[in-house]
């Protein structure tokens, strides 16, 4: 995972991280402090009830999400990003001298405005943090750069959160909380004048002030890339699991485990740690690509973790527990709390890199801002539904056993209209269970623009090893019959693969292959071949036969050689009889490998050239 880490020596890394870092941190500083106040000093500030208004003041801090992110991402596209985030750190010193008041005079009416208007300062400069990312970083560092972003995201928040806190509990002056509040505020904005210039993508356009229609456009262009709307569909649904979790927290440390503010820091600890681990880890699982296989991963997690916090959960506090009390007795508990942080980690990550590779560069910043629409409105929606449950006469624990449950409906709901996700889980599985792949040489893999991808056909899981490897969507044409395998058939399928069928057996079908293979090429996608037209029954490579002269006389696009080591004699190879019929017939974690050649011309992608360049790169592994 060193490469992440490299990025903190770059200039055009570095100064914006500790801008986000600083702005999430003092954000959690300031809301914190003011939460604990409201749940455990309610007195000193107001009459209303505690604990309505730490489940409330939350959805008032991301309100500003829903109102003006339409407004804020247009700012983003038009202005250079840089000139953006400088701005945000010198309106977020003002507000914070506003919240600085409130804390000295034990007022609440400042404090809750500089709340809203702490979320202001989020909304102006969320579409500004995940638009900067593509527009600085290369495609395979951008799972990297994003979750070094979460990381420090959420070891911000935890770092906000206990100083927070912690500011709060030892003292009742609200001296120290003012100075360290403005005073962070004017760090970030001296962190700010670092950020590289950031160039405007759209510099021509005109600022639609009315958030009303603009959000109501910006929503209409969002959804107009199925993939990316349901996207940022999930993102919103975690920020709403999140969010019905963490603003639960005081509370159930409090009613539910009998704790002090000790207690609730520890909650927040663990969770942020699971986060920011979980979110590291995705550029080592996805191998510094876009894995969206990681996501249903992280939604699993997400459920059985939450069901188990629920089981957990003790009936009755047990008297005054301290941070040690809870250490040695909620062990379960807090792992369980560890966990949904984890895997939370491995669903957002991705979810972020995908609506990055794949919206259009000059709305970046207008599609993120769609993102913090929806996230406020799942957000707003869900303290609204945490107080209806609560009416319902749901306890905590209960409410967070309903979330893990509508988490596993939410989740089927999505990979059912977006099966690419699900496909994208079953190949990651593949490679880090059965298989251990190593891939080398695909730099010849076009990042975008249409090609031909012609490969060595070993196994009834080829297709699936290739799209393991390679970091864009891969139409295969397959043999009609595969189509019939259970399981295989569903995963091809899903994947769009092209059926083909000789012409003796079903001459339509095979014009129709040909058709569609022409039709992807000129929509831009890659197809995938096995010009061997059969797997192998021998291990050794099978002529190559004439179609692929075919295809690329029709549709003159390049064409990647790529050969596969190490599939023969495995448990989907026909080595020694039918395939699939010895189960685990080489164990668990085999090594294979993918090995790429240089781009082939058209008018030099004969069947035999093609045969021997696959042959050479195979070399004496099967």
């Amino acid at each position: 995972m060193s490469s992440q880490f490299q990025l903190m020596k770059e200039r055009r890394f570095r100064p914006f991280f500790f801008t986000q870092f600083l702005g999430a941190f003092n954000d959690n500083v300031f809301k914190t402090a003011l939460i604990t106040l409201v749940t455990f000093r309610a007195g000193q500030l107001t009459q209303l009830d505690g604990a309505m208004l730490a489940t409330l003041l939350p959805g008032l801090f991301i309100l500003p999400f829903f109102l003006f992110s339409a407004t804020c991402g247009q700012l983003a596209d038009k202005y250079d990003k840089a000139a953006v985030a400088r701005f945000v750190k010198l309106f977020e010193i003002a507000v914070m001298a506003l919240a600085a008041w409130g804390f000295v005079a034990h007022l609440l009416w400042p404090l809750v405005t500089a709340l809203f208007l702490m979320g202001l300062h989020s909304t102006l400069f969320g579409p500004v943090k995940y638009a900067y990312l593509p527009q600085h970083l290369q495609p395979q560092e951008l799972v990297g750069g994003n979750g070094m972003v979460e990381m420090g995201t959420f070891v911000a928040i935890l770092i906000g959160q206990v100083l927070g806190a912690w500011l709060v509990s030892v003292t009742d002056s609200g001296t120290l909380v003012a100075g360290v509040v403005l005073s962070l505020a004017v760090l970030g904005w001296w962190v700010s004048r670092g950020i590289p210039p950031s160039p405007a993508a759209d510099p021509g356009l005109k600022v639609n002030w009315n958030p009303l229609t603009e959000t109501a456009r910006n929503l209409r262009f969002a959804h107009g890339n199925r993939t990316v709307w349901l996207s940022l569909l999930g993102i919103s649904w975690f920020w709403f699991y999140g969010a019905t979790l963490l603003a639960q927290f005081p509370n159930f440390a409090r009613n539910v485990l009998g704790g002090d503010e000790s207690v609730f820091i520890l909650l927040l600890t663990v969770f942020s740690l699971g986060v920011g681990v979980g979110s590291l880890a995705c550029e080592k699982l996805s191998g510094g690509k876009v894995e969206i296989g990681l996501v249903p991963f992280g939604a699993i997690g997400l459920t059985l973790f939450g069901i188990d916090l629920w089981l957990a959960s003790p009936d009755a506090p047990s008297g005054a527990l301290t941070l040690a009390g809870a250490l040695a007795t909620h062990a379960r508990l807090l792992a369980d709390i560890a966990a949904l942080g984890f895997f939370g980690g491995l669903y957002i990550v991705p979810l972020y890199a995908l609506i990055q590779t794949r919206s259009e560069k000059s709305h970046q910043s207008r599609v993120i801002a769609a993102n913090n629409i929806l996230n406020a409105a799942f957000m707003v929606a869900s303290a609204g539904v945490t107080l209806g449950l609560f009416s319902l006469g749901l306890n905590i624990p209960e409410l967070f056993l309903a979330a893990a449950l509508f988490n596993a409906v939410v989740a089927i709901y999505i990979y059912s209209l977006v099966p690419e996700f699900l496909l994208r889980f079953v190949v990651w599985l593949l490679i880090h269970t059965v298989y251990r792949l190593d891939a080398k040489k695909l730099d010849a893999i076009p990042e975008d623009g249409p090609a031909v991808l012609v490969c060595n056909h070993v196994s009834f899981v080829d297709a699936l090893v290739i799209t393991a490897a390679c970091r864009r969507p891969i139409r295969f044409v397959m043999d009609h019959r595969i189509f019939r395998t259970p399981l295989l058939g569903w995963l091809f399928r899903t994947s769009r693969c092209i059926p083909i069928a000789p012409a003796k057996e079903d001459p339509a079908l095979l014009e129709r292959a040909y058709d569609d293979i022409a039709t992807a090429l000129a929509a831009g996608e890659l197809v995938g071949l096995f010009p061997e037209g059969q797997i192998t029954d021998t291990g050794e490579l099978l002529p190559f036969r004439a179609g692929i002269r075919r295809i690329v006389d029709r549709s003159p696009v390049p064409v990647v050689p790529l050969a596969l080591r190490g599939l023969w004699g495995s448990f989907f190879s026909r080595k020694d009889g039918p395939a699939m019929s010895r189960p685990l017939r080489r164990g668990l974690f085999s090594r294979i490998e993918l090995v790429g050649g240089d781009a082939v011309a058209p008018d030099s992608a004969t069947p035999e050239a093609l045969h021997a360049t696959v042959a050479a790169l195979r070399g004496d592994r099967r």
